[in-house]
């Protein structure tokens, strides 16, 4: 049995030597070098995700042989349609990343609890131990595309751990390609294949920038918040159940400002840029800003394949002074969500695409808030033969000043906004949520 330490599950793993696990069969693309798009160019980082199984009525003593087996093998059948996950980063004649399909494969690494898969909880650092990240990856390029741990429990339970490179995947394309890998291990056949071909969102040539894509502004710090990140960063999680979210909207729409009702992200968003305005404590006339991962895929016209293989989020922003965002209702800021939301059509995605060509830039996140959204993925939906898991989701902390909402494990209508602010704010934001 794990003991438990300040909640969380003191756990005892033995893993064993990580291991490749290349392509089924050929895939006929060694040598090439397959292209990332200046959006996948823009998401450098590892996204880390579990997926927890209760024990099958016929693994009761635990081995997980099948399980283990089951999993290796359809990964090495899913990787030849997904070829570029088999690949390695590297960069081209241009400096540009690109991935190298050289078939190499994904890390898998199978370990073994000595505990039961329903003790673990879901505190997020017991979930981190869960997955895989390949030690000596100090660097982007260093980072493979996948890197899998099968953990085995004691009573026959099991969890999947999943690193990703974020340049070879976002959430929808991550989430159909551990269903389709499902799918395999299911005996099926895929659905529908990935559509591979990233160049639908190379750059035009010439480039034509057309908006002043303000995302990549630089603030100027005249609160002298870098003091902030002396301090211990706390990560925190708020549980937004259903009556909770209806409050937020509502107080939303209650001064007759906004045109339109708004909503949950359009509410929620405006109502944490707030909140976390008020605890920082700006001056007056601090500018601040607003980062917002927008789905562009059905933005784009044509809108993007369904199956589309790559990064399809495009970012958009609003700005305002801390005075006027903290002093005005909560349908000020929510106001200025929709119209940040309002903006992202396929010129101005396109737009976006020519100018990180032409600037290489990466958003500032000085005075800034990034929100994400993850309540649309469908991580309850994966099953490898066992059903369903009883608990999924993402593993790892979000960076500073980030938001993320995700769907609560157990009531799927409420949300877990799960934050990363500085600790002498974070009471504060605590106060100014309690609606």
């Amino acid at each position: 049995m794990g003991m438990r330490i300040n909640n969380t599950l003191e756990l005892n793993l033995e893993k064993g030597e990580p291991a490749l696990v290349p392509p089924a069969e050929d895939t006929n693309q060694k040598g090439t070098l397959y292209f990332l798009s200046n959006i996948d160019h823009r998401y450098q980082v590892r996204i880390r995700t579990v997926y927890c199984f209760k024990p099958s009525h016929d693994d009761r003593d635990g081995s997980g042989d099948d399980v283990t087996e089951v999993i290796r093998d359809a990964l090495s059948k899913v990787l030849v349609p997904y070829y570029p996950v088999a690949g390695r980063l590297t960069t081209d004649s241009d400096g540009r990343l690109a991935v190298d399909c050289n078939d190499k494969g994904a890390v898998f690494v199978v370990a073994k609890a000595g505990c039961t898969v329903e003790e673990i909880g879901d505190d997020t650092v017991t979930m981190e131990k869960l997955v895989y990240d390949v030690p000596a990856a100090k660097h982007i390029l260093d980072v493979p595309p996948l890197a899998v741990q099968v953990t085995k429990f004691k009573d026959g339970g099991f969890v999947l751990g999943i690193c990703v490179n974020h340049m070879i995947f976002d959430g929808p394309t991550a989430m159909e390609f551990i269903n389709s890998w499902g799918e395999i291990a299911r005996g099926l056949s895929l659905k529908v294949p990935p559509f591979t071909d990233r160049t639908l969102l190379k750059a035009r040539n010439p480039p034509e920038i057309e908006f002043d894509h303000p995302e990549f502004l630089q603030m100027e710090d005249i609160s002298n918040t870098s003091d902030l990140y002396e301090e211990e960063l706390l990560y925190k999680s708020f549980c937004f159940d259903v009556n909770k979210l209806e409050r937020v909207k509502a107080k939303a729409m209650e001064d007759g400002v906004l045109v339109k009702c708004c909503s949950t992200f359009e509410a929620m968003s405006g109502f944490i840029w707030k909140s976390r305005t008020q605890a920082l404590k700006l001056k007056h006339d601090q500018k601040t800003k607003l980062l917002l991962v927008v789905d562009g895929r059905s933005r784009y016209d044509p809108p993007l394949p369904g199956n589309y293989f790559g990064n399809g989020v495009g970012l958009t922003s609003c700005i305002c002074s801390a005075g006027e965002l903290t002093e005005k209702p909560v349908s000020f800021a929510v106001r200025l969500v929709q119209e940040a939301i309002q903006m992202v059509t396929d010129r101005y995605l396109r737009s976006a695409i020519d100018y990180l060509e032409v600037t290489r830039a990466n958003p500032s996140m000085t005075l800034t808030v990034l929100i994400s959204t993850w309540t649309r993925l469908s991580f309850d939906s994966t099953d490898f033969g066992w059903g369903q898991p009883f608990l999924a989701g993402r593993a790892s902390l979000p960076g500073k000043e980030t938001a993320l909402f995700l769907s609560h494990p157990k009531e799927k209508k409420s949300i877990n906004v799960i934050v990363s602010f500085p600790a002498s704010s974070m009471k504060i934001f605590e106060d100014a949520i309690d609606i």
